[in-house]
């Protein structure tokens, strides 16, 4: 029971997002001739830490802030749930800061060496990383309380998912990276729009105030078609950027379903929403894979 308690504290169903923009970076790369198989080894992993850090940060912290009560729609969380009490998730959230700090620490020496600039600018990163896993929820003023939310998945799951771990590989970096970057980064959004979405009447009485909570149901869908939108048309101007075969339009047959997460968002009722998660999650990851395919071939 306890161990099944956890691995549900792990949430492993977001782990396919948070490795879609390791994977992005990783076809990058692999398009420069500068792929490599234990870098991208040491990314996944520090990746994976820092998701599951990142659940079982916002598991304590919703407890704690009560956005986590009964009248919340999605699944029930381990505190919530008083399987696992809030001093053995807080240890668990310090464990996997720890080992996040250490793989990311590792995974840097690998990549630079003795290059101290470089390495302590990206352990800054690191350092911010570990901060935004576990400041989304976490204390007196989480900023995923204020709508902060949104950003910092761009930031983390775009900006330095992508661009980032690409600069590991080849130790340099140009504008262009920032479209599929974006991609990444606002379809990461989509899924958390979609969170929110479900949470609204819970996390507006719990003091939570996500976009949705800010503009209503009605224009968070119309949110939600743009952050899908942006995404599609920053890959499309890429490939039109970096165009030399029709494969590289591969990524373009994951469109049906991301139209079908935008009409399902839009007709379904709050409760409804959960399973368009993993839709969305899984649909971004396979879009990653048809655009990194296309661009390799």
């Amino acid at each position: 029971m306890k161990t099944q308690a956890w691995l549900h504290a792990f949430r492993l169903r977001t782990l396919p997002l948070a490795l879609a923009c390791i994977a992005m970076a990783g076809f990058l790369a692999a398009a420069a001739d500068k792929f490599d198989p234990i870098l991208f080894a040491l990314c996944c992993l520090t990746t994976i830490l820092l998701q599951v850090l990142s659940n079982l940060a916002n598991d304590y912290g919703d407890s704690q802030n009560g956005a986590d009560h009964d009248g919340r729609k999605g699944p029930l969380r381990a505190v919530q749930s008083g399987v696992i009490s809030s001093s053995q998730m807080l240890k668990a959230v310090i464990i996997f800061a720890l080992l996040s700090l250490v793989c990311g620490l590792l995974l840097l020496w690998f990549s630079f060496g003795t290059n101290w600039q470089a390495f302590a600018l990206f352990f800054g990163l690191g350092l911010l990383s570990i901060a935004a896993a576990i400041g989304y929820t976490v204390g007196k003023r989480p900023y995923g309380y204020i709508g902060l939310g949104d950003i910092s998945v761009l930031i983390f799951f775009g900006l330095v998912g992508v661009m980032g771990s690409y600069y590991l590989f080849t130790h340099s970096i140009t504008w262009k990276e920032l479209l599929p970057a974006l991609s990444c980064g606002l379809f990461s959004i989509a899924v958390l729009n979609i969170n929110n979405i479900r949470d609204i009447e819970s996390d507006r009485s719990a003091g939570k105030f996500s976009i949705p909570v800010r503009i209503g149901k009605e224009n968070a869908v119309k949110y939600h078609w743009v952050l899908l939108l942006g995404g599609l048309l920053s890959a499309i101007g890429y490939t039109l950027l970096h165009y030399t075969s029709p494969w590289q339009f591969l990524f373009l047959l994951t469109l049906p379903l991301f139209i079908k997460n935008g009409l399902s968002i839009h007709h379904r009722a709050a409760e409804e929403l959960d399973p368009f998660l993993k839709q969305m999650a899984l649909s971004t990851l396979l879009f990653v894979l048809l655009f990194g395919i296309g661009l390799i071939l």
